[in-house]
């Protein structure tokens, strides 16, 4: 009898426990599936990251791979510079690293890289807009074409200074006589003064 009523005690106690870890086990796993569960708004944040680093990638080597076609460009134009006089101060050439990399001939032209990165563009900017001098893949084409560019730009330099020496060296008009325009004008009043009191003096005596 005695055993049977501890056992009976014991039982209450024991489906208690029981109950008590399934409860315990089961909140455990949910809070474990709630972590696992994928968040929305985390998985999208983490991907968009992923294309943006891609994308920059993506741009930093096309901008390096126009830098490097300009820098070819760049070289096989090192004898056209090599000729041109020291006093000729117009052309600034160098490669500009930007978001659009450019290699400037002078203030006012410089050479692009086109949209499909392969085409050389030759542009000038001038008071009506960029004129497009020439459009090549090919570096030799573009360097005659620059070539050309300079050349013109040597022969309109040296026009503009004939022009200038030509104005000093011609005979400045002579200064005009202020002094004598002056007098030749006192003379008029003086001569029209006289001949009003003549006339005058004139229609008192005649009766």
């Amino acid at each position: 009898m005695t055993v049977g009523r501890r056992a009976t005690r014991l039982a209450p106690r024991r489906a208690a426990g029981i109950l008590a870890g399934m409860w315990w086990r089961r909140r455990n796993n949910a809070s474990d599936s709630a972590d696992e569960a994928p968040r929305p708004l985390r998985e999208a944040i983490r991907l968009a990251r992923i294309d943006s680093a891609e994308r920059t990638g993506v741009v930093v080597e096309l901008r390096d791979a126009d830098i490097a076609r300009l820098e070819i460009l760049n070289e096989a134009l090192d004898p056209l510079f090599a000729d041109i006089p020291p006093e000729m101060e117009t052309f600034d050439r160098g490669v500009a690293r930007g978001d659009t990399p450019r290699l400037w001939i002078d203030a006012v032209a410089h050479v692009h890289m086109g949209r499909d990165k392969l085409i050389y563009r030759f542009v000038r900017d001038g008071r009506f807009g960029r004129e497009v001098l020439a459009e090549s893949s090919e570096v030799p084409e573009i360097a005659a074409a620059v070539t050309r560019y300079v050349a013109r730009r040597i022969v309109e330099r040296e026009q503009m200074l004939a022009g200038r020496k030509d104005g000093d060296d011609a005979p400045s008009r002579p200064p005009r006589r202020r002094g004598r325009t002056l007098l030749v004008f006192l003379f008029g009043v003086v001569v029209g003064a006289a001949a009003v009191l003549a006339a005058a003096w004139w229609s008192v005596r005649v009766p």
